[in-house]
Protein backbone atom coordinates (compact mmCIF):
# COMPACT_ATOMS: atom_id res chain seq x y z
CA UNK A 1 0.00 0.00 0.00
CA UNK A 2 1.36 3.39 -0.92
CA UNK A 3 0.26 6.72 0.51
CA UNK A 4 -0.46 9.26 -2.22
CA UNK A 5 -0.70 13.03 -2.04
CA UNK A 6 -4.47 12.66 -2.35
CA UNK A 7 -4.47 10.48 0.78
CA UNK A 8 -2.44 13.10 2.66
CA UNK A 9 -4.76 15.88 1.49
CA UNK A 10 -7.83 13.87 2.53
CA UNK A 11 -6.52 13.15 6.02
CA UNK A 12 -5.27 16.73 6.39
CA UNK A 13 -8.75 18.00 5.50
CA UNK A 14 -10.32 15.69 8.09
CA UNK A 15 -7.87 16.95 10.71
CA UNK A 16 -8.29 20.54 9.47
CA UNK A 17 -4.59 20.88 8.78
CA UNK A 18 -3.21 23.13 6.08
CA UNK A 19 0.01 21.84 4.49
CA UNK A 20 2.12 23.46 1.82
CA UNK A 21 2.82 21.30 -1.26
CA UNK A 22 6.31 20.52 0.10
CA UNK A 23 4.88 19.49 3.47
CA UNK A 24 2.35 17.22 1.77
CA UNK A 25 5.14 15.42 -0.07
CA UNK A 26 7.17 15.17 3.13
CA UNK A 27 4.19 13.71 5.01
CA UNK A 28 3.54 11.19 2.23
CA UNK A 29 7.21 10.08 2.35
CA UNK A 30 7.15 9.75 6.15
CA UNK A 31 3.92 7.77 6.12
CA UNK A 32 5.28 5.46 3.41
CA UNK A 33 8.39 4.82 5.52
CA UNK A 34 6.13 3.84 8.42
CA UNK A 35 4.16 1.47 6.18
CA UNK A 36 7.42 -0.10 4.93
CA UNK A 37 8.47 -0.73 8.54
CA UNK A 38 5.10 -2.33 9.25
CA UNK A 39 5.49 -4.57 6.19
CA UNK A 40 8.84 -5.74 7.59
CA UNK A 41 7.13 -6.60 10.86
CA UNK A 42 4.35 -8.43 9.00
CA UNK A 43 6.97 -10.80 7.52
CA UNK A 44 7.99 -12.08 10.96
CA UNK A 45 6.73 -15.56 11.81
CA UNK A 46 4.62 -15.26 14.96
CA UNK A 47 3.02 -18.70 14.87
CA UNK A 48 2.56 -19.99 18.40
CA UNK A 49 3.32 -16.63 20.02
CA UNK A 50 0.69 -15.56 22.51
CA UNK A 51 -0.61 -12.00 22.10
CA UNK A 52 0.37 -9.55 24.84
CA UNK A 53 -1.57 -6.76 26.42
CA UNK A 54 1.56 -5.56 28.22
CA UNK A 55 5.23 -6.46 28.03
CA UNK A 56 5.50 -7.10 31.76
CA UNK A 57 3.16 -9.23 33.79
CA UNK A 58 1.09 -6.88 35.87
CA UNK A 59 -0.32 -7.61 39.26
CA UNK A 60 -1.73 -5.43 41.98
CA UNK A 61 0.48 -4.99 44.99
CA UNK A 62 -1.89 -4.90 47.89
CA UNK A 63 -1.23 -4.55 51.57
CA UNK A 64 -3.23 -5.84 54.44
CA UNK A 65 -5.68 -3.37 55.87
CA UNK A 66 -4.58 -2.26 59.30
CA UNK A 67 -6.58 -0.20 61.74
CA UNK A 68 -4.87 2.94 62.96
CA UNK A 69 -5.82 5.96 64.97
CA UNK A 70 -7.23 8.73 62.77
CA UNK A 71 -5.17 11.89 62.37
CA UNK A 72 -6.57 14.66 64.58
CA UNK A 73 -8.62 17.23 62.68
CA UNK A 74 -6.57 20.09 64.17
CA UNK A 75 -3.36 18.64 62.75
CA UNK A 76 -4.91 18.25 59.29
CA UNK A 77 -6.32 21.78 59.31
CA UNK A 78 -3.03 23.26 60.54
CA UNK A 79 -1.74 23.18 56.95
CA UNK A 80 -4.85 24.82 55.47
CA UNK A 81 -4.55 28.47 54.43
CA UNK A 82 -8.01 29.04 55.97
CA UNK A 83 -10.41 26.93 57.98
CA UNK A 84 -13.84 27.54 59.42
CA UNK A 85 -15.74 25.43 61.97
CA UNK A 86 -13.39 22.48 61.55
CA UNK A 87 -13.52 22.47 57.72
CA UNK A 88 -11.32 23.74 54.90
CA UNK A 89 -12.40 27.17 53.70
CA UNK A 90 -12.00 27.71 49.95
CA UNK A 91 -12.92 30.57 47.63
CA UNK A 92 -16.41 30.46 46.18
CA UNK A 93 -16.39 29.27 42.56
CA UNK A 94 -19.61 30.20 40.82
Amino acid sequence: MKITLNDVEYVAALARLDFSPEEKEEQAEELNKILEAMETLNKINVEGVEPLAHVLSLQNVLREDALAEPTPREKILSNAPESDEGMFRVPRIV
